[in-house]
């Protein structure tokens, strides 16, 4: 049974079906991180949740997604039902308590949570790339532009502002092009259009202030348990790539910000990566390369990250590397791929002289699975199957009415619900823009009434020289006006003390405070 420095995750089974022993998840390698695998309807879902019930109690604080909404019901007290006291009976779960845990609900779009917020400049050029798909030439636009915020020190906050950017670096083409590489016209109204259609898809509720701040999703209780905070994502699956691309900034925003800790005797924050093929999907081998980076690295800030998914081989090999806690539900085995499947996830086990991993893989009941966690030192402990505990919350949905008594009750009621929209880069733009149309317009008006040298420009026609000669026409001059000197002396001031400042990290995301 689980003590305070382990989670009870189950009981393993001896070949004849019998109790062998109760299975464990040692905290202290808690942020090794993890992999949940198996079909849909084997279990996953419950075994996210008996994860999280344990890391909660052990101290640790949980952030999840909630695809289907079946994972709300954690935040309510469980009830008696003849299957799961069955289940407990079977692995030896005396006594079997039933409880609540501390909820946080979250959602992008401000619907069934606490609205969940990022600004344009803290997502970073790599990452927005990602999310609208663009091509190579125009992610080259992209991070131009991100370098000009950076050193004119223009405030990307939410979509308006990176839309004035690239109308603003579009109109100044010519000067950029010599300075960065070619910026074309036709580039940033292909990214224009893309970020027309991430508004109507939502995004426009996602990008803005106030933004998430890392330590409401590390909060504990004053009873001393981690809150899990629940992502809404049912709607938000409409658009995976939003969803995908959220989760890893937060993940990145999580590597930049938080101390280094090596190996602590529990995890900071445990965190849920669920539907994880979305993240590697058509992913470009930079981008992969550099998850794979930050999952080797997270773990000695003390975060493990624990992928969901209904197949191995929706994680790269090189992220599949790193995960040493794993819970394998069952698999399918019609066609090649799926074989293929069944035969990576055995490979990846200790093996178990008892029995034949790829063959019981196919044979798991809902509830069962093959389960392998580090042990003393860090060693995977031998594979075993096991029957997966009963949860102490609520199977199943809670209902509209708890959800919103929940959200009111919240501890971070009132921080996040109203939006705010302070000078960025929209307003210094239009600023500029109008300041630079009063220059204009002053300098002629003092052009009109200046006092004029004869045979210099602007005379008056009247005191023209006599004899037949003209004036000399007055000469082009390439000087700037004192207007145009002094704003572009700001700029310069401005830009090069912000873009000293300015420092990306490893996903090129900016992170608050750096």
């Amino acid at each position: 049974m689980a003590d305070d420095t382990s989670i009870f995750i189950g009981a393993s089974r001896k070949p004849d079906d019998s109790y062998q022993r109760a299975e464990n998840l040692l905290l202290q390698y808690g942020n090794r991180h993890g992999l949940v695998t198996g079909a849909t309807g084997t279990g996953k879902t419950v075994t996210l949740q008996v994860l999280a019930e344990g890391f909660s109690n052990a101290g640790v604080p949980v952030f999840c997604a909630d695809i289907k909404g079946d994972l709300s019901g954690i935040a309510m007290m469980g009830t008696a039902q003849d299957f799961l006291v069955k289940r407990a009976e079977q692995v030896k779960l005396d006594p079997y308590d039933f409880q609540e845990f501390p909820v946080i609900f979250w959602d992008l779009f401000g619907e069934q949570g606490h609205p969940i917020r990022a600004t344009v400049s803290e997502m970073g050029p790599l990452l927005l790339s990602r999310l609208m798909n663009l091509s190579e030439a125009q992610e080259g636009v992209m991070n131009i532009a991100f370098r000009i915020a950076d050193e004119e020190g223009l405030l990307l906050l939410d979509l308006k502002d990176l839309q004035a950017l690239l109308a603003n670096i579009a109109e100044r083409a010519e000067e950029i092009g010599a300075r960065y590489g070619n910026v074309t016209k036709p580039s940033v109204g292909a990214i224009q259009r893309t970020l027309l259609v991430l508004e109507q898809q939502g995004a426009t509720n996602f990008f803005g202030e106030p933004a998430l701040r890392i330590a409401d999703i590390m909060r504990t209780t004053r009873d001393g348990r981690g809150a899990i905070s629940v992502l809404a994502a049912d709607k938000l699956m409409m658009n995976p790539r939003l969803y995908a691309t959220f989760l890893l900034w937060l993940m990145s925003e999580l590597f930049e910000e938080l101390p280094e800790v090596g190996d602590p005797d529990k995890p900071k924050l445990v965190f849920f990566f669920d539907e994880a093929h979305l993240l590697f999907d058509d992913a470009p081998k930079v981008l992969i390369d550099r998850v794979e980076q930050v999952v080797r690295l997270i773990r000695s800030k003390g975060v493990g990250v624990y992928f969901v998914t209904q197949n191995p081989l929706d994680i790269p090999e090189t992220v599949l590397a790193q995960l040493g806690n794993r819970v394998q539900h069952a698999l399918r085995a019609y066609t090649p791929r799926e074989q293929k499947a069944v035969k990576t996830a055995a490979e990846t086990f200790r093996p178990n002289p008892d029995f034949d991993c790829a063959t019981v893989i196919t044979q798991l009941g809902t509830g069962e699975a093959l389960v392998s966690t580090l042990e003393a030192k860090g060693v995977p402990s031998m594979v075993q199957r096991t029957l997966v505990r009963p949860p102490s919350s609520r199977l199943g949905p809670i209902t509209p009415d708890e959800r919103r008594k929940l959200i009111t009750e919240s501890p971070v009621t009132g921080q996040y619900d109203q939006t705010v929209d302070r000078e960025s880069a929209f307003e210094m733009l239009q600023k500029k823009a109008k300041d630079a149309l009063d220059a204009e317009a002053q300098q002629q008006e003092s052009g009109r009434s200046r006092w004029t040298i004869p045979g210099f420009g602007n005379d008056d026609p009247a005191h023209q020289p006599t004899g037949g000669r003209r004036a000399p026409a007055p000469r082009a001059s390439n000087r700037q006006t004192v207007a145009e000197a002094a704003i572009k002396s700001v700029v310069r001031s401005v830009g090069s003390s912000v873009g000293r400042a300015i420092v990306r990290g490893i996903l090129g995301s900016l992170a608050r405070g750096r």
